[in-house]
């Protein structure tokens, strides 16, 4: 985010909620009101199984992984893992040139 975001390379939440409430010129209480909203809102969507889209930003969906027997690492033998929805995310064009910048505009333009 910035560099005086803290000096670890994790932004905790806390640390967001700070950074809303500076820029929003909120106080932190509402700041961290609106985060948990906005946590709630991505949270209650995806379990209803919708996609939740932020232009610019990325998108959240649900993906079914099938069950798979896969290689215990621990003891060598063979285990069953079950069928179960995870949370995909596909970071936006935005968000993709604020990480890579221009190499990914190198890629787009061939």
């Amino acid at each position: 985010m910035s560099p005086n975001f803290g000096k670890d390379l994790v932004v905790n939440k806390r640390q967001i909620i700070q950074k809303i409430a500076r820029e929003a010129c909120l106080t932190q209480a509402q700041a961290a009101k609106a985060l948990e909203a906005f946590l709630d809102g991505v949270r209650s969507s995806l379990s209803e199984g919708h996609r939740v889209t932020l232009v610019g930003f990325g998108t959240f969906a649900i993906s079914h992984r099938k069950a798979r027997v896969v290689r215990d690492p621990h003891h060598g033998g063979t285990m069953r893992i079950e069928a179960r929805r995870v949370v995909r995310f596909a970071p936006g064009l935005e968000l993709r040139l604020a990480i890579e910048g221009s190499a990914i505009l190198a890629r787009l333009t061939q």
